[in-house]
């Protein structure tokens, strides 16, 4: 029996390590093609002949033709407001579905449910629309249209926080509320520091969503290229007539937008590891 484990386990391990290999070979592929000194999308070997950094002063130099500074700041400002907006609205909506109880919330919460089953750029001529009948289509308000764009419907993706909520015992908010504490003491005071693995989800994907999407931000922004975000200039990038001189900035780009998300994820993780080592539910 012993020698069979030990088999298994081999085996077990041998196939995660291929997996591994598959999985971490287009990313380091993409490093090293941001090294390359040869230009154009195309080489016969995986690994560069020549290194350079050229490709990564190039994207951050080169603001004639397409500017990778402004669309990294635009992306930036829009991840960043999103982000916020989007946690709060998620966090509040779903300590409410799981705490509060009122008349209609078993049909709100299978609306949402429903609504969520669709995907949202299904909307995105009406959305649109609507930001062009407001005045939000143009100029210096295309950020702010991006921002309610992205953080306008989070609410409605509160299940998951929810479900945790809910593993929170009630016990610790009436004790609270007999203390003389409000909705919104407990809320932020007990529910908040004792949720922290939860938020830690929530701002991840609140950040991520509006940092990598392109379908949004290429029908609000269209040809305003000052409000590029980075998902439009990393595809631009790949156009026929940029293609030959820029591909290798591409993969310049596409390392320097991993960046802000590792560290953010890595900011997230420590929190999320104190929160399960000192946070007592129950």
């Amino acid at each position: 029996m012993k020698k069979k484990k030990i088999a298994r386990n081999v085996v077990a391990h041998f196939v995660l390590s291929i997996l591994g290999i598959i999985w971490v070979s287009p990313l380091f592929w993409i490093i090293l093609t941001s090294f390359r000194a040869q230009k154009g999308a195309y080489t016969s070997s995986f690994f560069p002949k020549q290194y350079t950094l050229d490709n990564y002063v190039k994207l951050f130099t080169d603001t004639n033709i397409l500017n990778f500074p402004r669309m990294f700041t635009n992306t930036l400002v829009v991840a960043v407001f999103s982000c916020i907006i989007s946690t709060f609205f998620v966090l509040s909506v779903a300590y409410c579905m799981s705490r509060l109880r009122f008349r209609l919330r078993k049909p709100m919460m299978n609306i949402a449910m429903i609504l969520g089953l669709f995907p949202a750029f299904m909307a995105m001529v009406a959305v649109y629309y609507i930001l062009k009948a407001i005045g939000l289509s143009e100029g210096a308000m295309i950020r702010v249209a991006l921002v309610l764009v992205y953080s306008g419907s989070a609410g409605i993706q509160f299940y998951i926080a929810k479900g945790f909520f809910d593993t929170v015992p009630k016990s610790i908010d009436e004790a609270a509320r007999i203390d003389g504490a409000t909705r919104w003491q407990v809320f932020t005071r007990i529910t908040i520091p004792l949720s922290k693995p939860i938020i830690v989800y929530t701002v991840l994907t609140s950040f991520i969503a509006p940092w990598v999407d392109f379908i949004f931000a290429r029908v609000i922004c269209r040809a305003n290229a000052n409000y590029y975000t980075v998902a439009i200039g990393l595809w631009q990038m790949l156009e026929k007539e940029y293609v030959d001189n820029w591909y290798t900035c591409f993969a310049a780009g596409a390392v320097c937008i991993s960046i802000p998300i590792a560290v953010l994820f890595i900011i997230m993780q420590r929190c999320y590891n104190d929160s399960m080592s000192g946070a007592v539910k129950g």
